[in-house]
């Protein structure tokens, strides 16, 4: 079998994984800043239990996602050599931007900051954990710019076969790169502003059903105290509602960011990559409407037979260019351009092993391409709209005592990381034939593409890909297991499971106190 298909399918199940993580650290991190910054301004205690409650989540999500996301460089060098030589010269100033920033700032800082509780002055250790969330907002944009780079060449020469970078100002400020960090950035709030809604939402039902909180005839919510369960008392209220809205606020705000950005992305797109996006609307002919469902075999070649049983007139020029009559080319007008342009076969090549003189794809995977749009867009609205009725349940104060209710926040916690996720998937794999896409527009640097058929290691077998896919799958499952233990270990336990203080007795099975510093990262 074609070692391709498996470098692909490693590669995509690493990075997947390893974007699990990305947008809750990017998207909790301000928050927990936001919080301590509160309780430096103000010394109320509700502030200061956040801060630890929700800092040790952090910290568990921010310590596997460096452990994950050092396997994405790597796998340059095991699996996918060509593609780094050819990109290399481009590649290595974000690069090493991003490491100095990511392991350098951030890990330094932060690592203050966990140790200098109680050490360092309020104002100098507050400074470390905004200087730690800045260092990994900006590092998160080094890595956009070397994703969008494949995306939307700029900023280089081709030489020899090579680009070389003759323009670093033109690679760093890529309009692409611009407008998919702050999508990325609105992406992340979104999966930090829901997580902390969920997570709430939980601790509220659960002083429901415990008897501490009553609702009186009006529904407003009477607070009360348990003596007996550590860290229960009207304090932890506090806690709890403010999180709940914060969260709420957050999750309305950034989804109106995620819409007005991927309008933006989605114009360039049409621009830069006009194949990906008529397959993304499942646009076979020209024309001006959106297709809200199609149905068909979205995986034929030429998609004669997909039927939009519904769809809108002139939103897909509104999508592509801010009006409504402009006509936008389809599938069956873009291939035969991209042929002519590119070639029907791959080239009679070395690099290309086998595959050399192979019939070109240029139509990616419909299936995925149409409906991942839709999923991002449709788990993103209703993050946003769970968001907004929240806010409106609890404006008395608390939650409803209902447990299905409760489970639906819980389960709604994903519906920003399945958002993100079909995002991704989609604009990685609709850029498929190409791992660098070329640019059929005068914006980018004629020339500079790559077929992602000649991206992986020559040197590398079929079955030593399946062994390291095997080898990687298995222990990111193991490192997913041990993440939402700890995570579920913490949750359950509560405020009282970050401030050691708040211990009177212990009933259940969260951690026991501690005064060990590293207790509070662990």
């Amino acid at each position: 079998m074609d070692p391709l298909l498996i470098a692909r399918w490693q590669f995509g199940i690493t990075t997947v994984y390893h974007f699990w993580m990305v947008p809750l650290t990017l998207g909790l991190g301000p928050v927990v800043a936001f919080m301590q910054s509160r309780w430096h301004k103000t010394g109320d205690e509700r502030w200061y239990r956040m801060t630890k409650f929700w800092g040790k989540l952090y910290l568990i999500n921010f310590i596997m996602g460096v452990a994950t996301g050092i396997v994405q460089e790597f796998q340059f060098g095991l699996a996918w050599s060509e593609y780094s030589r050819f990109v290399g010269d481009v590649f290595g100033a974000p690069l090493a931007m991003e490491a100095l920033l990511a392991f350098f700032v951030e890990s330094t800082f932060l690592g203050l900051w966990i140790f200098g509780w109680n050490r360092l002055p309020k104002r100098l250790h507050l400074a470390c954990l905004w200087i730690a969330v800045i260092g990994s907002v900006i590092s998160a944009y080094f890595i956009i710019v070397a994703n969008s780079w494949m995306q939307h060449p700029v900023g280089v020469e081709l030489i020899d076969g090579r680009p070389v970078m003759t323009d670093v100002l033109a690679v760093l400020g890529n309009n692409t790169a611009i407008a998919a960090y702050i999508h990325t950035i609105f992406g992340a709030l979104a999966v930090g502003g829901g997580f902390l809604l969920g997570i709430a939402w939980y601790q509220l039902w659960q002083r429901r059903r415990d008897g501490i909180d009553t609702v009186d005839s009006t529904g407003r919510v009477v607070v009360g105290e348990a003596t007996d369960i550590p860290g229960r008392d009207r304090a932890d209220h506090r806690v709890w509602i403010s999180s709940l809205r914060i969260g709420a606020v957050v999750a309305v705000v950034a989804f109106a960011g995620v819409a007005a950005s991927g309008d933006l992305q989605a114009k360039l797109m049409f621009d830069q990559q006009p194949l990906k996006m008529a397959a993304a609307e499942g646009a076979c002919h020209d024309g001006t409407a959106f297709s809200v469902l199609s149905v068909g075999n979205l995986g034929s070649k030429d998609c004669d037979d997909v039927v939009a049983v519904i769809e809108v007139p002139g939103i897909l020029s509104f999508l592509a260019n801010g009006d409504f009559e402009t006509e936008i080319r389809g599938i069956n007008s873009l291939i035969p351009e991209y042929q002519e342009k590119y070639g029907t076969h791959l080239p009679d090549d070395p690099m290309y092993g086998a595959r050399a003189g192979q019939e070109i794809e240029y139509l990616p995977i419909m299936e995925v391409t149409y409906w991942g749009f839709r999923l991002m867009m449709g788990f993103g609205a209703l993050a946003a709209v769970a968001a907004a009725v929240a806010l409106w349940i609890t404006r008395r104060g608390t939650v409803p005592a209902s447990r299905p209710l409760m489970q639906l926040a819980i389960v709604g916690i994903l519906a920003p990381f399945a958002a993100n996720s079909a995002g991704w998937i989609f604009t990685e794999m609709g850029r498929q034939p190409f791992v660098v896409a070329p640019n059929p527009n005068p914006s980018g640097t004629d020339g500079v593409f790559m077929f992602t058929a000649a991206a992986v290691s020559p040197g590398v077998n079929f079955t030593e890909l399946l062994f390291s896919l095997a080898a990687f799958t298995l222990v990111y499952a193991v490192l997913m297991v041990f993440e939402v233990r700890l995570l579920v270990r913490y949750v359950r336990g509560g405020v009282a499971s970050s401030v050691p203080k708040l211990h009177a007795r212990r009933d259940d099975d969260s951690p026991p106190p501690s005064d060990d510093v590293l207790a509070f990262a662990y």
